[in-house]
C-alpha cells in the first residue's frame, strides 16, 4: 500500500509524488525548484537590481464621424490642388460626374414615362406580367409593360392610361394584351393593345407629335386612331366577328391589303374570312338633366323624385336609361327600357353617388353606342354643411400626377375640373391627372358632401423637364 502521509523531499531530486484519494492514479513527475524570495529588495542595498520605472500607456478614441470628416477634408484638399494645378482636368471630371448623374435620372424618368397605369378599377381585374406565369389581382400601384395580359371578370372593368394620354377602358369579361408602349420626349409615341376577347373603349389626346399613334387590334385587323378620337371595339371569337364604332374623330382600319377610313358614328364590321364592311350607326343622345356632378338634396332621399332628360336623336324611336352605383356600370341599380320620349322621372334611390347614361334605338332594333356618362349625388338634407377634405400627398409618375387624399364617404370631388370617379367607402381617394406640361402647376380639389356642404383644397407641384 502507498503511504498517504507527507513525505520528505530533502535531498531528493525530481521525486515521484504518490497520492491516493479514493482511487489509484498513475505516478506523475513534479519538477521542483528553489523557492523564490517574495520580499522586495532594498534598492539602496549593494548588489540590488536596477530600479524599473513605471510605464504609462495613453490612447484616444476615434469615431467613424471623425474619420469621415478627415476623409472629406482630404478629398477637398486634393480637389483644390487639382483645380489650381489642372483646371481643365478638374472641369472635365466634374462634367463627367454630373453627366452620369443626369443620365441615371433621365433613365429613371424615361422608365416611369413608358409605363401604363390603372386609373379605375371595378370588380375583379387580374394581370399576368410578361415574365410571369401567375395571375395576380390588379391595383393602382400596378404598372403595365409590353406583353402583359389584363383580364376582367363578369363584374370587373378597368381604365388604363398610357403616358401619352391615351385611355383604354376594358369592359367586363375581356382579355387584352399590351402590344406596344414606346414613348419619347417630343418624339412620336406608339401605344397599342390587342383584344383577345371582349370589348374595349379607347380615346386619344391631341399629341405633341403628329406621327404619334394609338392602335387596337382584333384577329388579323388593326385600327389606328388619330388625335382627339374615340372608338368602341369588340371582338367575339364565338361569332367569329369583330366590330369598330367611331364616336369621335377618325381612324384607319387595315387587314392585309384591305383598309377603310372611319369617321364619327360609322362602324366597321370585320367577319373572319369575309370582307370588311362599313355602315353608319345611330348616334347616342346628349344628356341634359341632372347636370354632371350635381347634388340632389331631399328630406327623404328614397322618396325624392329625380328628373332625367336628354336631347332627341334622329331616327331613334325609343331610349334606354341606365343608372349604376359604379362608373363602369358593372352594378346596375335601375334601368328604364323602351322610353318613348326624351325624359323620365324616377324615385326609390338611397342616398349616395350614382352614374347614368342613355342608349338610343331605331325602328330596326339597332341600338346606338352608350352616351356620355353623367354623375349625380343624392343626399339627405342636413343642418350642418361642413365638409372634411384633405390632400395627403402628390406623387409624380412621369408627367402624370397622382393625387392622394381623404374626404367624406359619398362625397363628390373634382380635381382641376375632372371628376374623381372612385372614392373608397372610408372616404380615401386616388386620382391621376392628365399628362402635365413641364413647370409649376396648382392642383385644386373641390368637393361637395351629401349635406350640400363644400370644401376646397389646393397644392402646388413642379413637373421636371
Amino acid at each position: 500500500m502507498t503511504n498517504t502521509g507527507t513525505r520528505r523531499l530533502d535531498g531528493v531530486r525530481n521525486p515521484g509524488l504518490d497520492c491516493k484519494i479514493g482511487a489509484i492514479t498513475a505516478l506523475k513527475r513534479v519538477p521542483t525548484q528553489t523557492p523564490m524570495d517574495t520580499r522586495r529588495p532594498d534598492p539602496t542595498a549593494a548588489g540590488a537590481p536596477p530600479k524599473i520605472h513605471r510605464v504609462e500607456v495613453y490612447w484616444t478614441t476615434v469615431t467613424y464621424k471623425t474619420v469621415a470628416i478627415y476623409v472629406l477634408l482630404a478629398v477637398a484638399i486634393i480637389l483644390s490642388v487639382l483645380y489650381m494645378a489642372m483646371p481643365n482636368f478638374y472641369s472635365a471630371t466634374v462634367k463627367k460626374i454630373n453627366s452620369a448623374i443626369d443620365n441615371n435620372d433621365s433613365e429613371s424618368l424615361a422608365t416611369a414615362q413608358t409605363q401604363a397605369k390603372f386609373v379605375n378599377l371595378d370588380g375583379k381585374v387580374q394581370i399576368k406580367k410578361v415574365n410571369s406565369v401567375q395571375w395576380v389581382e390588379a391595383d393602382f400601384r400596378t404598372t403595365l409593360d409590353k406583353g402583359d395580359l389584363v383580364q376582367t371578370g363578369s363584374d370587373g372593368a378597368a381604365r388604363i392610361t398610357f403616358a401619352d394620354g391615351t385611355f383604354y377602358t376594358v369592359k367586363p369579361e375581356t382579355l387584352i394584351t399590351v402590344e406596344e408602349n414606346s414613348m419619347g420626349n417630343n418624339r412620336p409615341t406608339s401605344v397599342a393593345v390587342r383584344i383577345n376577347t371582349g370589348s374595349v373603349d379607347l380615346a386619344t389626346p391631341n399629341w405633341s407629335s403628329p406621327d404619334s399613334k394609338a392602335a387596337v387590334s382584333v384577329e388579323d385587323s388593326t385600327a389606328e386612331l388619330r388625335p382627339n378620337s374615340r372608338a368602341a371595339v369588340k371582338a367575339d371569337p364565338d361569332k367569329k366577328e369583330s366590330e369598330i364604332v367611331m364616336s369621335r374623330g377618325t381612324a384607319e382600319v387595315q387587314r392585309g391589303v384591305e383598309h377603310i377610313e372611319l369617321t364619327q358614328w360609322q362602324k366597321a364590321t370585320l367577319p373572319v374570312g369575309g370582307p370588311i364592311t362599313k355602315a353608319d350607326v345611330l348616334a347616342p343622345p346628349d344628356l341634359t338633366e341632372p347636370l354632371n356632378l350635381s347634388p340632389i338634396i331631399g328630406e327623404n332621399p328614397k322618396a325624392t323624385t329625380i328628373h332625367f332628360e336628354w336631347k332627341p336623336v334622329q331616327d331613334a324611336v325609343s331610349y334606354t336609361l341606365r343608372i349604376s352605383a359604379t362608373a363602369m356600370f358593372t352594378k346596375a341599380v335601375k334601368e328604364a327600357k323602351n322610353v318613348a320620349g326624351t325624359s323620365i322621372d324616377l324615385s326609390g334611390l338611397d342616398a349616395g353617388d350614382y352614374f347614368w347614361n342613355v342608349i338610343a334605338m331605331d325602328q330596326k332594333k339597332k341600338s346606338s353606342e352608350v352616351s356620355e356618362t353623367f354623375k349625380f349625388t343624392l343626399v339627405a338634407q342636413g343642418k350642418t354643411q361642413e365638409m372634411a377634405l384633405a390632400i395627403d400627398g402628390v406623387q409624380l409618375h412621369g408627367r402624370v400626377a397622382e393625387i392622394i387624399g381623404r374626404t367624406e364617404p359619398g362625397a363628390t370631388l373634382i380635381v382641376n375640373g375632372a371628376a374623381v370617379p372612385n372614392i373608397a367607402p372610408d372616404g380615401t381617394f386616388r386620382h391621376f391627372t392628365e399628362p402635365l406640361t413641364p413647370g409649376e402647376h396648382t392642383i385644386v380639389v373641390i368637393g361637395q358632401n351629401r349635406r350640400g356642404g363644400t370644401a376646397k383644397q389646393q397644392t402646388s407641384i413642379v413637373v421636371p423637364r
